[in-house]
């Protein structure tokens, strides 16, 4: 929406999706319209119009090959990030649900190649942006980008994006597939706005790798917008502003060059250990939902992969991976981690999520219904499966095993017998695992875990708190609903003790404790968490170095007093307001 208007400026905010300032011109850019013809064919016609459908399809691969050349040249995280892509754009074009439904339309309903693929592509849609799940849904980009590359082939429509760009083009669109963010040259472009866009798309994963600042989901960008405008793009505070005055234009080339000092300035701390003033060493790791981040958590100086999220392994696919299938998978990461250890959490899937590959149907609440444990428990062979794979990987580097969703002392008695059971059948069998085998872990987040915590702590290896679901938990609040979405709190009391009850029952049980949410992330918590005990944060690699930064900041036994303060009180406006003063004080003076 618009915050502003002086004169000609207009001032627009969206989400903040790749930090940094952008001062440039502004590049509208057009997908381009397909004309899409709709009509029935005769059933004679049926092996002509399948035979069209098959062309295109080998059109469409063809140029998916030629992007994964182009993608070698960007180098680094984005060159991977790409490459898992397409990867995915390879799998939907070989024998997959949207191939097999156009081919099903064309022969059962007697519809041309153009209209069955649109209608196709558009239920697919559907059913991805009905899922609650944020990452899911974004996929729906992924979608409707191979759905044009399609079109564009059966209807013989040229497609020439970003010809004759001016330096420092800023590219404003309505919405941009992955693929073209690929295409788009650092060197040539300053940064990026859309109108349609979440932060889990693709789309913004390859801004970030290219690390050009992008604010995505900016109502109103393109109305009367012209060509060679002025505009900034404040990727850090999710700001468009158009044919800036010269009193903001002067504001924001101040904010480029602190924002260019501070990126240089955290850059040298990544190979710094994370500690305290008085001598607190703190483990910083990274949470990773591809492979394709690898890159970047080596770059970011993470001493490890608190949150394997391995949901990756079950994406664009009709069936479930293969146990050697995942094995090869993990084994590539852990070899590619040089002795880093990575936490690797068993699928947190079922409801929503990924419902088609695992046979599952959606309950009235897919939140609260058979996902992560309960469905690997409900569907042993599933768990078993990546838990065999994972006690392979840990052959070739440190391992843990992290158990999503645990409520029950039970459940996670049940998982560490499937465990064993796998381990003595692969030792039988004469495979190699690591010798001890890998820790047992609980996610703590569901409020009953965190309130049983002593119990849980007496089974579990280690804890790692995701304070995200939590929250959500706690409260009762579905961030993914704008109507309740401001209520979402983490400095709730409530909230604030379910992790103090987790971190003194992992202390006293002498077991590791990770927090891996939100808050692990965001230097505003860091004095408190680490007064709260927690030696542990895995966290987004863009957040590392700015909270490696904070923890230098900060006195252990400050933080302590903090931390007893904030536990002392219970209203979460005076928390907030503690908690901000000891951030605020930049070296939390005692």
């Amino acid at each position: 929406m618009t915050i502003r208007a002086a004169e000609d400026e207009i001032v627009l905010e969206g989400l903040a999706i790749a930090r940094g300032v952008a001062i440039g011109v502004v590049f509208p850019h057009d997908a381009g319209t397909i004309k899409v013809p709709e009509r029935r064919i005769e059933s004679d016609q049926v092996a002509d119009e399948c035979a069209r459908f098959t062309e295109a399809v080998a059109s469409a691969a063809r140029q998916v090959e030629s992007l994964q050349e182009k993608a070698v040249d960007l180098g680094g995280a984005a060159a991977e990030e790409m490459g898992y892509l397409l990867d995915a754009y390879r799998q939907m074009l070989k024998g997959s649900r949207l191939t097999r439904g156009v081919q099903h339309r064309i022969a059962e309903k007697l519809l041309n190649a153009e209209a069955a693929v649109q209608q196709e592509i558009a239920e697919i849609v559907r059913g991805f942006e009905a899922m609650e799940d944020a990452y899911l849904a974004a996929r729906v980009a992924d979608i409707k980008d191979i759905g044009r590359r399609l079109l564009r082939s059966l209807t013989h429509t040229p497609y020439r994006p970003f010809t004759d760009l001016p330096r420092n083009a800023v590219i404003l669109a309505e919405e941009m597939t992955p693929a073209d963010t690929a295409l788009l040259n650092p060197r040539r472009v300053a940064g990026l706005a859309t109108v349609v866009g979440g932060a889990e798309s693709h789309t913004a994963i390859m801004a970030r790798s290219l690390g050009l600042p992008t604010v995505l989901g900016v109502s109103g960008l393109l109305r009367g917008l012209r060509g060679g405008e002025p505009i900034i793009v404040d990727g850090t505070g999710g700001v468009v502003v158009i044919n800036p005055s010269a009193t903001t234009m002067a504001h924001y080339r101040k904010k480029r060059a602190d924002c260019l000092r501070a990126r240089r300035a955290l850059a040298r701390l990544r190979d710094v250990p994370a500690e305290t003033r008085d001598g607190t060493r703190i483990l910083l790791q990274a949470n990773m939902e591809l492979p394709a981040e690898v890159a970047s958590v080596l770059e970011s100086g993470a001493e490890g992969i608190g949150l394997l999220r391995s949901e990756f392994m079950y994406m664009n696919r009709d069936d479930v991976p293969s146990e050697d299938e995942q094995y090869q998978l993990l084994r590539e990461l852990i070899e590619r981690l040089g002795g880093r250890r990575l936490t690797v959490r068993t699928f947190d899937a079922g409801g929503d999520k990924l419902a088609p590959a695992l046979g599952c149907s959606i309950g009235p609440n897919p939140a609260l219904g058979l996902r992560a444990i309960r469905l690997g428990l409900a569907r042993p062979e599933l768990l078993e499966t990546q838990l065999s794979a994972i006690l392979r990987a840990s052959a070739h580097g440190p391992v843990r095993i992290l158990i999503p969703m645990v409520a029950t002392v039970e459940e996670l008695r049940t998982a560490r017998r499937m465990m064993e059971s796998a381990l003595a059948r692969l030792i039988a069998a004469g495979v190699p695992v690591s010798d001890p085998p890998p820790p047992l872990g609980a996610m703590i987040e569901i409020p009953g875990a965190a309130l049983a915590a002593d119990a849980l702590a007496a089974e579990a290896d280690f804890f790692a708190i995701g304070t995200n679901d939590l929250t959500q938990y706690t409260l009762a609040i579905d961030r993914s609903d704008e109507a309740v979405a401001h209520l979402f709190n983490p400095l709730h009391p409530a909230v604030l003790r379910l992790i103090q009850f987790s971190a003194d029952a992992a202390a006293k049980a002498g077991i590791p404790l990770c927090v891996c949410g939100e808050m692990a992330g965001d230097p505003r918590y860091t004095a408190l968490l680490l007064g709260l005990g927690i030696r542990d944060l895995s966290m987004s690699t863009n957040n590392l170095p700015m909270v490696k930064q904070r923890i230098h900041e900060i006195d252990q036994g400050a933080a302590e007093l903090c931390a007893r303060a904030v536990m002392a009180e219970s209203d979460s406006a005076r928390i907030a307001q503690l908690v901000d003063s000891c951030h605020a004080d930049g070296r939390c003076e005692r």
